[in-house]
């Protein structure tokens, strides 16, 4: 464990520094981020999953600087290069670009003006004027160094290799580049235009034409549209510091009088920014923006799938899900409480008048045959006239009739997932199934299919794929182990992200249960292949089996704490099941007597609170929506109108909504609240349920102005 990092990290995240070295050494030893917030509460001061995250980025991060910083101390010293004065300054470095900045000058170079300059022995003409002295006449000195052999054919040649020399100089000097990098920073532009004969073909990029924004608040998603509209072909962009005071910064640094020789080196500085600083620094600036950019698009995309994986679960019910579609019919699935398909069949309601009437006679003879409790519609192409067909019925008010969100239902129905789940049915109907399934336990579902096809993020596919598959990975097993999983119906894909499992375990516990049976208990667990000690101290308090011979295992309580709960149950004269069921009888309880070196508090307050509501759900209760009667089309939509709404995306500059015509509605930013926002996410979630105004459509653009004012302008 390097003391250093440790430092480093607690300073930087405001934490104890015994704190840090205790995350630190847990996730050395294996152990995941849910495993550690829930379960190791007293080693980490109760260190929630946000910090812990943190910890573990930013020790990957400061090894990859060790891990530079080691391979460029190994280059110096192999090319015998390394004094001990380098090597203090390389291991102060605290930074990737410091790093690079104090290695820039021994970097083994290509063929470059001033190499050739040196092969023709001009550096110590250069030395010679970058020293500024008062009596150097530069062209008089020059005279010397004409050589017509080596290729110096006069005193300008002399002198212009001199300065190629010098701007080398300039350019590597870790001092300036610091400089002018902060004036990047702080003062750089981003100028864009359009790449001429473009202007028609990259319309959506209209914006952009010829734009200008500060670097330093440029805000994420712009700062993406720009370089997706470069990568595109339609746009051009640079980022322009200050010009003026870039020089005036580096000849402050370089440009010591006014002799002859100052001018001369005057002009190398120019030229070293010119030629070289300003495209170095311009490139670093663009990946510096770019990753900020990343990061922010990330962050939204990450709260984003967490509030539709923590969406609420219809739970165990038999549902009639549809998918709908005019040409091809709509593919009806039924499904047990489990998610099990029990029926599958198609009708035809928009193709004529006989095939709706017998649409509606199939849809009620299905509801009566299966006892369908609820029916779920996709809210894709028809799914607003397809749940209207379905709640005229009359099928009675114990029945719900609800739109779900279908987006990546299509992307399941083709998967290897959905193929090996239903090898037999046509993905048509695996699509169905999907959609029924989702309003059924939308974790469950969702799970299975790449969150990127889920349709909640901005700009996705142009940010760090890495970056993104690792934050929405987290998200995902946060979800999942937060819940909880039944180990004995899970999907391998949902066993999956229990802490310390992984595709592979998953994998062997259903098999294990397909040979054995349903697993009776968590001690069960061990006997599952290749499931050892260090897995099952990960997983086993997040993996429910309700109904077997201890009511802990149907719980969130460890199994290394059982012993805790009987010490509890036998202190109080009662059983286990006893302390479960009797509110008094948890009240009489103690905590401080069974307070030990490895069990403190938080995790005793965490026990009796489990024991209260054992396995209980964190996620909110069930509540049905429905859309406005009578606005099926983007055509019913007017300016004016208060419709009632679902979150379905939020970005950096706003929220979209569904008000149920297939066309998402769009509540910018400076509408989504009377106060001013400066993060969408404090004022709405994925999933929430809004009432918004109607301030403007564009049929032809097919896009819908919302507001969430409770007085929006103009209205």
């Amino acid at each position: 464990m390097n003391e250093k990092h440790i430092q480093k990290i607690a300073e930087e995240l405001n934490l104890k520094k015994h704190q840090v070295v205790a995350t630190s050494a847990l996730i050395e030893e294996g152990a995941t981020v849910p495993f550690i917030a829930r379960y190791r509460k007293e080693r980490t001061g109760t260190l929630d999953e946000v910090a812990i995250t943190a910890i573990r980025d930013r020790l990957a991060q400061l090894r990859v600087l060790d891990d530079r910083r080691e391979s460029i101390l190994k280059s110096l010293n192999e090319r015998e290069l390394l004094t001990e004065e380098l090597e203090a300054k390389i291991l102060g470095a605290e930074a990737l670009t410091l790093l690079e900045d104090i290695y820039l000058p021994f970097r083994p170079k290509r063929r470059t003006r001033a190499t050739i300059a040196r092969e023709k022995g001009l550096e110590p003409l250069a030395r010679l004027i970058f020293d500024q002295d008062a009596e150097t006449i530069p062209l008089a000195e020059a005279q010397s160094f004409v050589d017509p052999e080596k290729g110096v054919e006069s005193e300008d040649d002399a002198l212009g290799g001199a300065r190629d020399i010098i701007a080398e100089w300039v350019n590597e000097d870790g001092d300036a580049r610091e400089k002018i990098r902060a004036l990047y920073r702080r003062k750089g532009v981003f100028h864009a235009i359009v790449v001429p004969g473009k202007e028609e073909e990259g319309a959506k990029y209209r914006d952009y034409f010829d734009w200008q924004e500060p670097v330093d608040t440029a805000p994420s998603h712009r700062v993406l549209a720009l370089r997706r509209g470069e990568n595109e072909g339609f746009l051009t962009f640079r980022i322009e510091p200050p010009q003026g005071e870039v020089l005036s910064v580096l000849e402050r640094l370089f440009v010591k009088g006014e002799g002859e020789a100052s001018q001369q080196v005057r002009l190398a500085v120019q030229d070293a920014f010119k030629r070289l600083l300003s495209l170095s620094m311009e490139t670093e600036i663009r990946l510096e923006t770019k990753k900020r950019a990343d990061s922010e698009a990330i962050r939204v995309f990450s709260d984003n799938l967490r509030e539709l994986l923590l969406a609420p679960p219809l739970g165990q019910k038999t549902v009639l899900a549809i998918d709908p579609g005019i040409r091809t019919g709509c593919k009806m699935t039924c499904l047990d409480p489990q998610g099990q398909l029990l029926h599958k069949d198609t009708i035809y309601p928009f193709k004529s008048e006989g095939a709706r009437t017998q649409a509606e006679s199939t849809v009620r003879e299905i509801v009566d045959r299966f006892e369908i409790e609820a029916v779920a519609v996709g809210n894709g192409t028809a799914g607003r006239e397809t749940e209207a067909l379905v709640r005229g019925l009359g099928l009675g008010a114990h029945i719900s009739v609800l739109l779900v969100n279908e987006s990546g239902a299509s992307v399941y129905s083709a998967s290897k997932v959905a193929r090996e789940e239903f090898p037999d049915l046509d993905v048509s109907y695996r699509g169905a199934v999907s959609i029924g399934r989702r309003l059924m336990d939308p974790l469950a579902e969702l799970v299975k299919i790449d969150p990127k096809s889920i349709g909640v993020g901005q700009y996705q596919h142009d940010v760090d794929q890495n970056a993104l598959k690792g934050s929405l990975d987290d998200v995902v097993m946060s979800c999942v182990n937060a819940v909880g999983v039944e180990v004995n119906t899970a999907s391998e894909q949902l066993l999956a992200y229990v802490s310390g499992l992984g595709p592979q375990l998953a994998k062997n516990i259903i098999a294990f249960r397909n040979e054995n049976g349903p697993l009776t208990s968590r001690k069960e667990l061990k006997k599952v292949p290749r499931l050892g000690p260090k897995a099952f101290e990960q997983g086993a308090g997040f993996l429910r089996i309700r109904g077997g011979g201890n009511p802990l295992d149907g719980s969130a309580v460890h199994p290394e704490s059982y012993s805790i709960v009987k010490a509890m149950a036998g202190d109080q004269d009662c059983s286990v099941e006893d302390l479960m069921r009797d509110e008094d009888l948890r009240r009489k309880i103690d905590l401080s007597r069974y307070v030990s070196e490895n069990v403190g508090m938080p995790t005793l307050t965490d026990i009796l609170s489990e024991l209260s509501k054992p396995g209980r759900d964190p996620r909110r209760r069930f509540e049905a929506f429905a859309f406005a009667d009578g606005v099926e089309k983007i055509e019913d939509v007017q300016p004016g109108m208060k419709l009632p709404g679902v979150v379905t995306n939020v970005t950096a500059f706003g929220a979209f909504v569904d008000i149920g015509v297939h066309q998402d509605g769009l509540v910018h930013i400076s509408q989504l609240a009377d106060r001013f926002v400066k993060d969408p996410h404090q004022v709405v979630k994925v999933q929430q349920r809004v009432e918004v105004t109607v301030l403007d459509v564009d049929l032809k653009r097919r896009r819908i102005s919302l507001s969430m004012k409770e007085k929006p302008p103009g209205l």
